[in-house]
């Protein structure tokens, strides 16, 4: 029996969106022959950009300020109509069937909120089931849930304006997916969150994605939560994708240099190990900086091991928001090449 074909929940193609702003003249006169003859400049914020999600991946969506993130947030979720291209999110082109779009996606604006500033908490889901027309049976069960998943009893009573931003923030995340929706938006989820509330919504993010297969498309300039949640991650800059894959792949290929952290049983006088640079030196420990490609762990360890009385060792991957802003400042394919050489 042949085996069904699985359709991507998101499908971009060749997507380009531009923005065109009126050139004013200076002065009186300038402003007056605008008004017979007006000139635009043009300003391209996505070109070209061309990707598919799966139903239940986890991705993060990168790039520095300015890239075109939120403009392909935008777009995806029916707010912007590009300027070419095509688009489909669970079958639906979303700017000419935003209702059946809305029904189907969740947002979560780390700078906004969809919740009633006045109203406590519960009040605002009891609003949201009404737009969304959630059965009563489904409202109770997925609000039960996020409830205890959240932590959300102690101040489901509080007006949303006397809440903390992490508070604040959790509600939001419940709200968004009260109607269950099949993908989620979330821009920057995280921001302005101490660690322990930032664990917490990652928890969150992980397990609806784990146990209701929601596809998330994650938008965030903390690159913690990316490595943290995401497998796969879509890179854009100056509205350019620019790398599409595994966060594996693009570590085996950027991050060439791992650290390897030695301590020694008793201080050691500047120790060395051939293939590696010694980079600190402090009381009994020691850290090794190697390239991947040209050198193996176990083989440092072992050399340091004959020479040396050592008493521990650990290995000290490169993070990805360090191979990240590389690629920033240097751009993909120098980068890329010096990999290569």
């Amino acid at each position: 029996m042949a085996k069904r074909r699985v359709l991507p929940i998101v499908e971009c193609t060749k997507l380009r969106k531009v923005f065109r702003t009126p050139k004013r003249s200076p002065g009186a006169l300038g402003a007056l022959r605008s008004l017979f003859s007006r000139e635009y400049e043009e300003r391209v914020a996505v070109d070209a950009v061309s990707f598919r999600l799966e139903p239940g991946e986890l991705v993060g969506y990168i790039g520095p300020n300015g890239a075109g993130k939120s403009t392909t947030i935008k777009m995806l979720t029916g707010i912007l109509v590009p300027t070419s291209g095509d688009v489909r999110v669970a079958g639906l082109v979303p700017w000419r069937q935003r209702k059946e779009n809305a029904r189907n996606i969740g947002v979560v604006f780390g700078q906004r909120s969809q919740l009633y500033w006045d109203l406590p908490l519960i009040e605002s889901f009891e609003l949201l089931r009404a737009i969304y027309g959630i059965r009563k049976e489904r409202y109770r069960q997925n609000l039960d849930e996020f409830v205890e998943i959240l932590r959300l009893n102690d101040f489901l009573r509080t007006p949303v304006r006397q809440l903390s931003l992490g508070q604040r923030m959790r509600g939001d995340f419940a709200a968004a997916l009260l109607h269950g929706p099949s993908i989620v938006y979330l821009d920057e989820p995280t921001i302005g969150l101490d660690v322990v509330a930032k664990e917490s919504i990652r928890e969150f993010i992980a397990r609806i994605n784990a146990e209701r297969g929601t596809t998330v498309v994650l938008t965030t300039h903390d690159l913690a939560d990316v490595e943290r949640l995401c497998r796969r991650i879509v890179l854009i800059d100056r509205g350019t994708l620019i790398y599409d894959g595994d966060v594996d792949r693009i570590k085996n290929e950027y991050g060439k240099f791992r650290t390897l952290i030695v301590r020694f049983s008793e201080p050691v006088a500047g120790p060395a190990l051939e293939g590696a640079e010694l980079v600190a030196s402090e009381d009994s420990t020691a850290r090794f900086r190697f390239n991947r490609n040209l050198q193996r762990a176990d083989l440092l360890v072992r050399q340091a091991s004959e020479r040396y009385r050592v008493e521990d060792v650990s290995l000290e991957e490169p993070d990805l928001e360090s191979i990240i802003r590389r690629i920033y400042v240097e751009g993909y394919r120098s980068t890329a090449s010096e990999n290569d050489a």
